[in-house]
């Protein structure tokens, strides 16, 4: 319906899993002018008026008929604030998210039937725990319990107090909760109120009680109620012997001549030699991803190995970052490429081409490429941060791949190194894919760590 980055990929899986397991899992986002919106059939279930303020915004709630992603889909509707290209980025992004979450509130109180725990993602959602708990209108949801999972405690939905007043009516002795550095601050409400914390990966659970964006106090103070559960992937969807994105299909049996065919397919796309080590990048080209050290770092481990590698760039994100990843293309033409943008196909046929899969992140929660990649039997490339550090071990350690300390360029070419040489011995090479494709990181094993969560909180209802 709606894809930014990990938060989807989380949202559009869980709860699909959750329903395979026997659960009853509905989801809820804002209506996004999306194709997914435009291509499907969707029936009003509820309609309703939000008050912000002095503002009075009408509502729908959209039930997408079929259940076609595998659980029901609930859409909130409010064409004057999310009938727009993005799904945020907007200087009214307080008013559109305030307005979700208490559009969503007032169609539950509304239903005849109750949930059992309602489940709230990042900061966009993190005064639900707080209206639940306080506000006047919904004193019949004080007794269910929520849950807040942390996909990225860098962005925290601060405003000022003189937008209270667009909270429901609630007892002005609790205002106190709201406040956090002089400010609301969304997510640290929601980290307050809500009954568990969450965060995607155990590692970025430690992380934060240290490097949190100044919510390092509060992560320590709830730290009795706060779990770290590793994401998974979609195994249906990331299966190399299943993907019709491919050109040719492959398992952990045949994975040498499976992915040198992929491999010969993306080299002759993009203009690079099949039988030199192929190292790619997929994601946003941003700091905190570590892509503004890509440009040097390819740079340099192109110059120090002429003409001995390849490196294949897909993503976007900083304009200065994205030109100088393109002026690359004059010095090194033969030996790299760029696709700035995203292409869904083309991601996953790196995936399946590509020998090493680059991660220098600064802050990583969880990360789901080095999970693709290693189901794909791409070698990944990452700096131990956040959940790379819970999933990838560096194969001097008897792991599956390839591991550095810190986000530098010298670590890069360093790493860019190993993996040349490593390149080189074929057996010892296949035999850490091999490992990295039996992994199990399928969301069956994460769907039953949630419903651990959700079984203690509801026991102490």
């Amino acid at each position: 319906m709606a894809k930014v980055g990990g938060l989807a990929d989380v949202v559009g899986a869980l709860p699909k899993y959750q329903n395979n397991a026997g659960h009853l899992a509905r989801v809820v986002i804002p209506c996004y002018d999306t194709k997914f919106k435009k291509d499907n059939d969707f029936e009003c279930v509820h309609w309703g008026t939000v008050k912000l303020g002095r503002f009075n915004f009408s509502f729908s709630v959209l039930k997408e008929t079929t259940d076609k992603l595998g659980f029901e889909l609930y859409l909130i509707e409010i064409p004057e604030l999310f009938d727009r290209k993005n799904v945020y980025g907007y200087e009214d992004d307080i008013e559109r998210f305030l307005s979700f979450q208490i559009a969503t509130l007032d169609w539950i109180i509304g239903r005849d039937e109750m949930p059992d725990v309602i489940n709230c993602h990042d900061h966009h959602t993190g005064l639900i725990p707080f209206m639940m708990l306080y506000s006047n209108k919904y004193q019949k949801l004080q007794n269910i319990p929520s849950i807040i999972t942390i996909h990225n405690g860098l962005y925290q939905g601060q405003f000022g107090f003189d937008k209270l007043h667009y909270l429901p009516e609630f007892d002005l002795s609790h205002v106190n909760i709201l406040e956090w550095d002089n400010c609301i601050n969304s997510l640290a409400v929601g980290i307050k109120c809500a009954w568990s914390v969450t965060t995607v990966s155990p590692n970025y659970l430690n992380e934060i009680n240290f490097s949190a964006n100044g919510l390092e106090t509060l992560f320590n103070l709830v730290r009795y109620k706060s779990r770290g559960i590793l994401n998974g992937i979609d195994t249906e969807v990331w299966d190399p012997e299943k993907d019709k994105m491919l050109e040719k299909n492959y398992s952990v049996t045949n994975f040498e001549v499976g992915k040198q065919q992929n491999k010969e397919i993306l080299c002759t796309l993009f203009n690079l030699d099949p039988s030199k080590p192929l190292f790619s990048f997929i994601g946003r080209l941003l700091e905190e991803k570590g892509g503004d050290l890509l440009p040097h770092a390819a740079a340099l481990a192109m110059s120090e190995n002429y003409k001995e590698i390849n490196i294949l760039i897909l993503g976007s994100g900083n304009t200065d970052i994205e030109n100088q990843l393109n002026s690359l293309l004059i010095d090194y033409k033969g030996n790299y490429n760029t696709f700035i943008g995203y292409n869904e196909e083309l991601a996953h046929l790196i995936y399946a081409g590509a020998d090493y899969l680059l991660m220098p992140s600064r802050v990583e929660p969880c990360g789901l490429n080095q999970m693709y990649s290693l189901r794909y039997g791409t070698i990944p490339i990452v700096r131990r941060t956040g959940g790379l550090k819970d999933t990838v071990i560096d194969f001097g350690d008897d792991g599956n791949g390839i591991c550095h300390d810190q986000s530098s360029v010298g670590d890069i070419c360093y790493s860019i190194q190993r993996a040349i040489n490593l390149y080189q011995d074929k057996e010892k090479l296949n035999k850490i894919r091999e490992k990295g494709m039996l992994t199990d990181h399928s969301w069956e094993r994460v769907c039953q760590e949630y419903i651990e969560v959700y079984n203690l909180i509801i026991k102490k209802v």
